[in-house]
């Protein structure tokens, strides 16, 4: 369920990524997969061949043209619903250490099969975000947390910088119209340091990545229970 070989490595060069035979075979049966679950749990609206391979796979890849993440960087993509881009990644760059974490234990057991059937040795976490961020074998233990997540900035910082080790990054994947500098006070106060945003276009739609270096430890109060972050944001 993603376009033929030729057209989907075409388009991928185009955006300066290079796919091999390998990684094309892997896309296919993850999105057979996606496809598949999709008519027994809600993982994703986007359904044909060419929003799959856009929206879905191509948006995820973009993060290493924008952001420069080493190689065999421990990531964690928090919240990953049906895998984006954590999957997108470890496909691209098996180097990576890629932890997945999300609330729902269905899409756990999506990901554990994708992770299994298509031999990407990945970890896979069922958990809440502001609560497994507590735990001390998870806590500042990343090089790189990722997200593509609908919260705003500020939220999102506090979910993911505390598992992001001092000197590494946070890199969140946005929409167009999202107010980054909205974030600033909450980044400091998590131990953070707005680096880098960089608008891009997606096959004619609007995008943002934002790129926040960890400076110094998250205070260990942080993050607060999801009604705190809720109610009122730092």
């Amino acid at each position: 369920m993603i376009i033929e070989k030729e057209k989907f490595i075409g388009l991928f060069k185009e955006n300066e990524l290079t796919i091999t035979d390998e990684m094309y075979d892997k896309f296919y049966e993850y999105s057979e997969l996606l496809t598949d679950w999709n008519n027994k749990i809600n993982l994703t609206a986007i359904t044909d061949p060419e929003g799959i391979t856009v929206k879905h796979f191509l948006d995820s890849l973009l993060i290493f043209k924008y952001a420069d993440i080493k190689e065999n960087a421990a990531v964690i993509d928090v919240g990953t619903g049906a895998g984006f881009p954590g999957i997108p990644m470890k496909i691209y760059r098996p180097d990576l250490k890629v932890t997945l974490l999300d609330s729902l234990n269905k899409r756990i057991n999506f990901l554990s099969e994708v992770s299994e059937k298509i031999m990407l040795h990945m970890e896979c976490i069922h958990g809440r975000a502001e609560e497994c961020a507590k735990k001390t074998e998870l806590r500042e233990c990343y090089d790189f947390a990722v997200a593509r997540a609908v919260a705003a900035m500020p939220v999102l910082c506090e979910y993911c910088l505390p598992y992001v080790k001092v000197g590494g990054c946070f890199i969140a994947m946005k929409g167009p119209g999202e107010d980054i500098s909205a974030a600033e006070n909450a980044v400091i106060i998590l131990g953070g340091k707005i680096d880098k945003i960089v608008d891009y276009d997606l096959n004619g739609d609007g995008r943002k990545i934002a790129v926040v270096k960890k400076i110094s430890h998250t205070p260990l109060k942080y993050p607060r229970n999801s009604g705190q972050i809720g109610k009122k944001h730092l």
